[in-house]
Parts: structure tokens; C-alpha cells; sequence
């Protein structure tokens, strides 16, 4: 292994190191409380090593959310790729796709949802900002094109399909934030994949002919 290879790997191993603790204070302190001082000591670094990678807390908080992003966008790929079928199963898969996301990590998936919502986006670099417009963009054109062809096959009722897309995500997200305001409230650290299930169900059969 070359040195400029080595270094590229020590270089990515710190970053995930500081990703790692910041994902935890985040979750145990919430954004607002959190400085970069409690993620430098949880991570057993200086803060002004953690600025060698980030440009600041919002750039560190944005990028646990392109993680999210990225395993969303490969799950819909998968689900947009696989055989031909039925599209009102395809909507069950997506579905699940969703689901299996929150799943991962439910307080940084609120944390995405927050964050699409804030002033933070004002604060990232314009590389980072692509980043998570190119990815939430791609994300919702597979479901669109999902869509679509349910639409063309006489499967769903004819209505655009960017906003049936827009209608499904802001279901998931409302469920999503909904169940986990209820789970933190009774301190209950189970995920409820019931609320999913019927929420859905409501919605694929709204838009089946």
C-alpha cells in the first residue's frame, strides 16, 4: 500500500470515527444542545480536528443525513430494478424499503426529515447541498417512475406521478414523525410497523382503479 493510500484510508477511518460519535450525542442530546465540544470528547479528539473534516456542526449534522440518503436510494434502486410485476406490489415493496430505512436508525431519519425543513441547509457548502439534492432527487424520481408506469398499465388512477410521489413521502414522513413522538413520549423503544402497514394500505387503495 502507497503512503498516499494510507493516508487516504487514516484519513476516512477519522471521519467515521467522528461520524460514529456524532450520530450518539446527536441522538442523546438532540441538535440544538449539541456543540462540537461534546462530539470531540466523545470521539477522543480535539475539537479543531474535527474541523479538519467539517466545516461545522451543521456540516457534520448533514452528513449523517447523505448517509440515510445513500442506503435510501440504493434500496429503491433495488426495488425499481427487480422483474416485472404487478405495480400495486411495487407499492408493497416500497413500503418495506421505507420501513427498513426508519428502521436503521429512526432519530437520524427524523433528523433528515428536520433537516429538509430548516434553516441548516443555508448554512452547508455548496458541494454538500448538491450532494443531498442530487440524492433526494433521484430517491423520489424512482418512486415517480414507479408511478408512472402504474398509471400507463391502467393499475393506479391518472393523476401526475411527481405528486403521487409527493403525497407517499409526505405520508411516510408523517407517520415517521408521528410514531416516534408517540414512542419518545412513552418512552417505548419498540418501532410500530402497524402504523406503516394501515397507513399505506389507505394509500394503495386510494389510487388503485
Amino acid at each position: 500500500m502507497g503512503i498516499q493510500e494510507r493516508k487516504r484510508r487514516e484519513r476516512e477511518q477519522r471521519r467515521r470515527q467522528i461520524m460514529t460519535a456524532a450520530r450518539k450525542v446527536f441522538s442523546i442530546n438532540g441538535f440544538m444542545k449539541t456543540t462540537m465540544e461534546d462530539i470531540a470528547r466523545e470521539a477522543e479528539l480535539s475539537p479543531g480536528t474535527l474541523y479538519l473534516y467539517f466545516k461545522n456542526k451543521d456540516e457534520l449534522y448533514a452528513s449523517l443525513s447523505v448517509e440515510v440518503l445513500e442506503h435510501l436510494y440504493r434500496k429503491l434502486k433495488s426495488v425499481y430494478i427487480k422483474e416485472a410485476q404487478n405495480p400495486q406490489l411495487r407499492i408493497n415493496d416500497l413500503k418495506q424499503t421505507l420501513y427498513n430505512v426508519y428502521e436503521v436508525d429512526p432519530l437520524i431519519l427524523l433528523d433528515l426529515f428536520h433537516l429538509q425543513s430548516s434553516e441548516i441547509l443555508k448554512n452547508l457548502s455548496p458541494p454538500m447541498l448538491t450532494t443531498i439534492r442530487d440524492l433526494s432527487m433521484n430517491s423520489l424520481d424512482i418512486i415517480s417512475k414507479i408511478f408512472a408506469e402504474g398509471i400507463e398499465n391502467r393499475t393506479f388512477i391518472e393523476q401526475p406521478p411527481k405528486m403521487l410521489t409527493d403525497v407517499m413521502w409526505a405520508l411516510f414522513s408523517g407517520v415517521v414523525l408521528w410514531e416516534e413522538s408517540k414512542r419518545i413520549i412513552s418512552n417505548n423503544k419498540e418501532t410500530n410497523a402497524r402504523a406503516f402497514d394501515s397507513a399505506f394500505e389507505i394509500f394503495s387503495r386510494g389510487i388503485a382503479r
